[in-house]
């Protein structure tokens, strides 16, 4: 018998791990990782990075195959991240003047994870 809850705990380092791996990639890639799992009254985003003049709010997926990954990014969720990053940029003003993006990274077992820069616009 598995105790209460321990699914969800299970859910949740499976997702963490995911996002330090998407951090990492990011990271090799040249981004610096300005802060994880930045949460609000209105949205979560997972990842906040910087490149060069470019900020970028980043949504982690973990999934099976990559257009799962992509599917469970819906509409909903991206309206989320949208109010959180504006959250974001209304408490940071120096990061207002930068160019904005909404990036993803999608996470599958045993493959490299794939980063989609300007997975989507507002």
């Amino acid at each position: 018998m598995t105790a209460p809850g321990a699914g969800r705990r299970r859910t949740l380092r499976r997702g963490a791990r995911a996002e330090a791996a998407a951090a990492l990639w990011l990271q090799l890639k040249g981004y610096g990782i300005v802060a994880r799992r930045f949460a609000c009254r209105t949205g979560e985003i997972d990842l906040i990075a910087r490149r060069g003049a470019v900020l970028a709010f980043v949504e982690v997926k973990l999934r099976d195959d990559a257009a799962a990954a992509a599917e469970a990014i819906t509409a909903g969720k991206r309206a989320r991240i949208v109010s959180a990053a504006r959250h974001w940029l209304a408490a940071h003003p120096d990061d207002a003047g930068r160019a904005c993006r909404f990036d993803a990274v999608l996470i599958r077992p045993w493959r490299p994870p794939v980063h989609i820069e300007d997975a989507w616009r507002v």
